[in-house]
This record gives structure tokens, C-alpha cells and sequence, in this order.
């Protein structure tokens, strides 16, 4: 069975894999701090929770953009199964060409997507990730990664409404029924979220513009990508599962 892990900024992401099939998906929080032991654990009680042993675990990749978690998070998974992680990065066959300007800077996160996306929908796609911050990434036909636009993500905006702000209360992150909001709490969804829709489609058009790609796919993903996706017609596709797919694809390619 197969492992793969998405350190993100906010959340660690773990999906285990029989052949194709997905058998379990949990997630803990990135920013408290763990030892080795104490991930050990949290992997270990979360695959039980979910029927799954141990033993069964003969593979593993991890994916991070958070580099001071792996030293515990790699020597947890070694202790519980015996297993030397995977790290995607330089020198991993992906399936996309890096030509920008410094190839080192691209983040593993937006390789891995950009290669699931580009292997289960070709090219030209634009790849977008509402995560902690939201990336729009173009991946050519040919399966080359020149552009990508990074802007503050649904959450991190919100952040600042109610962290910078005297009076402006914690809110629910949802899509409200109108843009014409009256009380502070919808104005304030309407704000995060109807200016998000705004702003994707408006990327989105600017890019195909400027690329000359009229025909670009668009595939969203990430843990909000949903409420964006489900309120515009400019994206395609909608891909929870998007980074794991190109996990377990990066593996297949790579492990051998």
C-alpha cells in the first residue's frame, strides 16, 4: 500500500492507495509542533481508524513546502513502517518541463499539481489551488511550466479582516446568497468570496488573452476551491483530490 503526504502551510495531508483505489484520507494540522514519535503516533491512529495496518504500508512519498516539519515527519514514518519516504524535488521524473527562470523555486506543491493535471487532462491547463495562498499555474500543451501568478489565499484575507480590525468579528467562510449584503457578518463573506470569484475570472480571461489560449482547460482544487468552482463557469473541472493523484502518479514514475 502506498502513503502519500501534502505538507501544506495549514494542513498535512495523508491519502493511502491499493493499486488505483483510494482506501482512506485524513489530514492533521501543520503548524504544532511534533517529534518524531508523536507523528508516528498520529499516522498510526489514524490508520486504524480507518481499518488499515501498519504492515501494509510499502511505499511512501511526502510532498512539503514546509521544510521544518520533515526531519520528525520522515524519521515518524521510518519508525512505523520501515519505509524511506519519497521527497519530490530536483532530479524527480514529472512530466513537466520547469522553464522558469529559477526551476528551484517552484514549490513541490505546484510541481505535483501541474503534473496530475497536465497526465489526466493535457495541455494547456491552467491549474489553480485555493489553498493558504491561492496559485494560478499554465501548463503548456507541450507540458511546460512558464507562468504562475501567487495571491493571498481565501483564509489568509480573511485573517486580516478580523486580525487588523478593531470591530470586524471572526466569520464563517461560506458564499452568501447575494452580493448585495446588509449586516457586517454577510458583507464580509461577500467580500472574500464574490471578490475571489471576481478575481479568478478575471486571471483567467487575462491569461487566455495574453497566451493566445482560448481553448486553455481550467482545473481548480484545494480545500475552498469548491465554493469558487461551484460559482463560475470559468473552471472546468473541480479536483479535491487533485495533489494526491499526482503523488501516487510521481511515485509510479519515480520509484523503481
Amino acid at each position: 500500500m502506498l502513503l502519500c503526504v501534502d505538507v501544506g502551510n495549514t494542513n498535512t495531508n495523508f491519502a493511502a492507495y491499493e493499486g488505483d483505489e483510494e482506501k482512506a484520507f485524513f489530514a492533521v494540522t501543520t503548524k504544532l509542533p511534533r517529534t518524531s514519535d508523536e507523528f508516528s503516533t498520529a499516522i498510526r491512529g489514524l490508520l486504524h481508524v480507518n481499518d488499515l495496518s501498519v504492515k501494509s504500508i510499502d511505499g511512501c512519498i511526502i510532498s512539503s513546502v514546509v521544510p521544518g516539519i520533515m526531519h520528525s515527519l520522515i524519521n515518524g514514518i521510518i519508525k512505523l513502517t520501515g519505509v524511506t519516504p519519497l521527497e519530490v524535488g530536483a532530479g524527480m521524473k514529472t512530466g513537466v518541463r520547469l522553464k522558469i527562470p529559477n526551476p528551484k523555486e517552484a514549490g513541490a506543491d505546484r510541481v505535483v499539481d501541474l503534473a496530475a493535471a497536465y497526465h489526466l487532462y493535457g495541455g494547456p491547463t491552467m491549474v489553480i489551488d485555493f489553498g493558504t495562498a491561492t496559485t494560478y499555474d499554465l501548463i503548456e500543451e507541450d507540458g511546460t511550466f512558464r507562468y504562475g501568478l501567487t495571491c493571498p489565499g481565501i483564509r489568509i484575507s480573511a485573517n486580516a479582516l478580523w486580525n487588523d480590525t478593531a470591530k470586524l468579528p471572526e466569520i464563517e467562510i461560506r458564499l452568501p446568497e447575494s452580493i448585495l449584503a446588509g449586516d457586517t457578518v454577510a458583507s464580509m463573506q461577500a467580500g472574500l468570496l464574490y471578490g475571489c470569484i471576481g478575481q479568478t475570472e478575471y486571471i483567467i480571461e487575462r491569461v487566455k488573452r495574453e497566451a493566445g489560449l482560448e481553448r486553455m482547460k481550467v482545473v481548480a482544487t484545494g480545500g475552498l476551491g469548491r465554493i469558487i468552482a461551484d460559482a463560475t463557469d470559468r473552471i472546468d473541472v473541480y479536483d479535491r483530490k487533485l495533489t494526491m493523484k499526482g503523488l501516487k502518479l510521481l511515485y509510479e514514475k519515480n520509484a523503481k
